[in-house]
């Protein structure tokens, strides 16, 4: 017996900003999805807000038994534009890709993303919104998650501020 015992994961492209529809329609039709989505911080009219975005925008992942499922109705299903395929048979998606990246979601079902500082330790970094707005300065460490610690120079000492991280940019 050659044939898989289990649905593999596939790539479904999706068409501009119908990721959810498409999830919607898929699910209609009895197909398994997963479409990993992580918390992104959107600055807009001086708030910050937490919203959910796509992990893969414009991508989605379909389990498919491709000897009991007909999938090629994936590719006229609403929101899909097609499957990622390898000339005529859909590409599947390696083992453990879908385990690593679920075993990464948090309680909300969200993916955490390493937060890693963009900068090392004495690079000359602008701030770019805020009391200190156009203030250069030297990257100094992380203080907290998505906060980080500079050095200004004010009034002719080194005096250190904390800011969201997305405040700042490489000088």
């Amino acid at each position: 017996m050659t044939g898989e015992l289990q649905p593999r994961w596939f790539v479904a492209h999706t068409h501009p900003h119908a990721e959810a529809k498409a999830l919607a329609h898929l699910d209609r039709q009895g197909f398994e999805t997963y479409f990993p989505r992580y918390l992104k911080k959107r600055r807009h009219a001086r708030r910050i807000e937490t919203v959910a975005a796509p992990l893969f925008p414009r991508y989605l992942f379909v389990a498919i038994d491709l000897n009991m499922q007909r999938w090629r109705s994936i590719c006229s299903t609403v929101g899909v534009s097609h499957l990622v395929c390898n000339g005529d048979d859909p590409t599947p998606v390696p083992m453990g890709i879908i385990e690593a990246l679920r075993t990464r979601e948090d309680a909300g079902g969200f993916i955490e993303l390493d937060c890693r500082p963009r900068f090392r330790a004495g690079d000359k970094v602008r701030v770019l919104d805020g009391a200190f707005s156009s203030c250069l300065g030297l990257f100094e460490g992380m203080a907290e998650r998505d906060r980080i610690a500079i050095l200004l120079d004010l009034l002719g000492r080194k005096v250190r501020v904390v800011l969201d991280a997305d405040l700042v940019a490489a000088a």
